[in-house]
């Protein structure tokens, strides 16, 4: 098989090493690029633009009320010298001039230079004003001076809340919009193939209707490697990876409610969808110029290869197969957000599916005898999730992969640092992932 690796130590562990020599004749792609979208796409929205527009006209605007209230106190030297040089802090506006220079410097640069997709920068300037604004007024003496002792301070609050307004509920929703769009239309460039794949399957095998879930112990027999005879903790096994795989098969056919969460430069999206009984899932989609079986072969077909390439996951040791279908596996995560995550393990089963236009391996947390909790390291817990890879219906060497990810990491870890630190995680693999089919390509040049 021209795949750029030995695939012979699988000893035949899945019979679908089999059926792909006999289906498919594997032409390597050329190295990765990102797709071309379909339409010219903006690297500065007209939404975000006209927010930074805003953010000047909030400094030029508190600019020119401080200089109005200079003329009518004194001369304007006198005034400012008053309010500069012997800064008083009951008195004196130029504190209020200096609270709109640093909206102004922040909002700036993290929305304009660095073009952020979070709220947290604005959220810090306007905790600051309005805490500022707020001890301003209660033990300044701007009230007993004239009207600006009013105008100047509520102008700066009622502006900065309107910043915030519009950067949360215009331009970071907008730019998602626009984001789905752009990616919906890249899909319909690339023509994926559909979610699911249509019901009867071919290849005679691979597949579990989803009302086998609860099935009977022969049924669970049928699927045993060579009609071994299966214990009762193996049919247990194949019983959490047909309720993985029914999950899996759930959460794709919901493609319309997923909400969009992040994106980075090579149009890869993360979106989340909350699941009744385990919660938060993220899911990873992208783009891949590979054929879907390259793709098959390194990321579910010899999962326990994957440390090689994938800098995400230390350790991957396959427990036990337990059927033609199903594994027990033991990963090991590297640490993540630079250390604040530390490295977790994992005890999965796993259920492999080879179908007509995709492959699925989905999976979720189980028990094993031979790898109890240790105290090296803290036993994290996932959810059903799994990979998904479709094919193109009309280009081979084209592909979409789906990650699914629900997971528990234990531990004290703020639930929120543990999301923000997921989908840098997943789009990190990504990253391993391209890298690993370049080089496949190169090692047959």
């Amino acid at each position: 098989m021209p795949s750029g690796v030995d695939y012979s130590e699988l000893g035949g562990s899945l019979p679908a090493i089999a059926s792909l020599n006999a289906s498919y004749s594997l032409s390597l792609p050329s190295p990765y690029y990102p797709p071309l979208p379909p339409g010219e796409r903006k690297a500065f929205s007209d939404v975000r633009r006209t927010f930074c527009l805003f953010v000047t006209f909030d400094l030029l605007f508190i600019t020119l009320l401080w200089i109005i209230e200079l003329n009518i106190s004194k001369s304007i030297w006198t005034s400012l010298e008053n309010e500069v040089v012997h800064y008083n802090f009951k008195s004196s506006f130029f504190d209020i001039f200096l609270l709109a220079v640093f909206r102004f410097l922040c909002l700036q640069l993290g929305y304009a230079a660095f073009r952020l997709r979070h709220w947290w920068v604005i959220a810090i300037t306007t905790l600051v004003t309005s805490a500022f604004l707020i001890a301003k007024v209660i033990w300044s003496d701007l009230f007993s001076q004239n009207a600006f002792g009013y105008v100047l301070p509520i102008t700066s609050f009622v502006v900065a809340w309107l910043e915030t307004w519009f950067l949360d509920f215009k331009v970071l929703t907008q730019e998602a919009e626009d984001e789905r769009a752009y990616l919906a239309a890249v899909n319909a460039a690339c023509e994926p193939a559909p979610l699911i794949c249509p019901r009867p399957v071919s290849d005679g095998q691979f597949y579990s209707p989803p009302e086998s879930l609860a099935g009977s112990d022969e049924d669970l027999d049928e699927e045993g490697l060579g009609r071994k005879e299966l214990t009762e903790q193996d049919k247990q096994f194949i019983r959490q990876g047909r309720e993985a795989m029914v999950v899996v098969e759930q959460i794709l056919t919901q493609e319309e409610n997923w909400k969009f969460d992040k994106t980075n430069e090579l149009g890869d999206a993360v979106y989340t969808l909350e699941i009744p009984f385990h919660g938060k899932t993220f899911i990873l989609k992208a783009l891949l110029q590979c054929t879907a079986e390259l793709v098959y072969q390194e990321v579910i077909l010899q999962p326990e290869k994957m440390v090689q390439w994938n800098r995400t996951v230390s350790v991957c040791q396959i427990l036990q197969r337990v059927d033609d279908n199903t594994m027990v596996s033991y990963d090991v995560s590297a640490g993540a957000a630079g250390g604040v995550v530390s490295p977790r393990d994992f005890v999965n089963v796993r259920r492999v599916e080879r179908r007509r236009d995709c492959y699925i391996s989905a999976g979720m947390a189980t028990n094993h005898s031979s790898k109890p909790p240790h105290s090296r390291y803290v036993r994290g817990e996932n959810g059903p999730g799994g990979f998904v890879v479709l094919k193109s219906n009309s280009n081979p060497s084209v592909c979409t992969f789906i990650w699914v990810l629900n997971t528990d990491l234990k531990g004290r870890l703020p639930r929120y640092l543990i999301h923000q630190s997921l989908a840098a995680t997943m789009f990190e693999f990504m990253s391993h992932l391209r890298q690993r089919i370049n080089e496949v390509y190169v090692s047959y040049r």
